[in-house]
């Protein structure tokens, strides 16, 4: 059985996620630590529970979910899987940073990349890669279906959804990403977006404002 823990991270309260499943491994998907003290604390709180990181997931690769790619790869000795896609917007990154006042060095290892239909393991639990462009040109999400949760970066949030005004968005695909991809599972799944609250997809269904017919 998995477990979602949840840090908030850096000036633009980015949501970073360590998934574990009460062994020693864990994956840490989008680790947004900016400051020193953000990875001390999220490196205490691993080292505390017992867990290694094994898996280091980017759902997309804006500057705020990237972070501490760098940190967590280079602290863990992983290599970075990111969307088939997302080469562009990882690329972006750095010159985003700078521009928004908030250099930072970008990972610069080996990079994995995910597809639609891929599957990851953490044991015997598994977090199915969903393709869900739009807020980025090579979005994805982290679906598992036997627990009914999704780690769903900037796609869905509660009551709202990502942004679309920055290079790679696209309003229509997004719309279409959540109507295709998240509004076909189930009601009760519960969505970890990458800011703010959790929330689950029948919620959204029925209050999002930006969802309605």
């Amino acid at each position: 059985m998995l477990t979602v823990k949840r840090f908030i991270f850096n000036p633009v309260q980015e949501n970073t996620y360590v998934v574990y499943n009460g062994k020693d491994a864990c994956a840490i998907i989008d680790p947004g630590s900016y400051f020193p003290e953000e990875k001390k604390s999220l490196a205490a709180w691993i080292k505390d529970e017992g867990l290694h990181p094994n898996i280091l997931l980017n759902t997309h690769c804006h500057l705020d979910h990237v972070f501490g790619n760098k940190w967590a790869a280079d602290h863990y000795h992983l290599e970075l899987q990111i969307g088939e896609k997302e080469l562009w917007t990882f690329n972006l990154a750095p010159e985003s940073g700078i521009r928004w006042g908030m250099p930072f060095e970008n990972y610069s290892g080996n990079i994995l990349f995910l597809k639609e239909g891929d599957e990851l393991m953490l044991g015997e639990d598994r977090l199915e890669v969903l393709f869900t462009p739009g807020h980025s040109v090579g979005h994805i999400v982290f679906y598992n279906r036997k627990q009914g949760f999704v780690i769903g970066g900037d796609v869905l949030f509660r009551m709202g959804i990502g942004r679309t005004d920055i290079p790679g968005g696209n309003t229509e695909v997004l719309l279409e990403s959540i109507s295709k991809k998240l509004f076909t599972l189930p009601d009760d799944v519960i969505v970890y977006p990458g800011h703010g609250e959790p929330t689950t997809i029948g919620y959204e269904k029925e209050y999002n404002p930006f969802l309605k017919e």
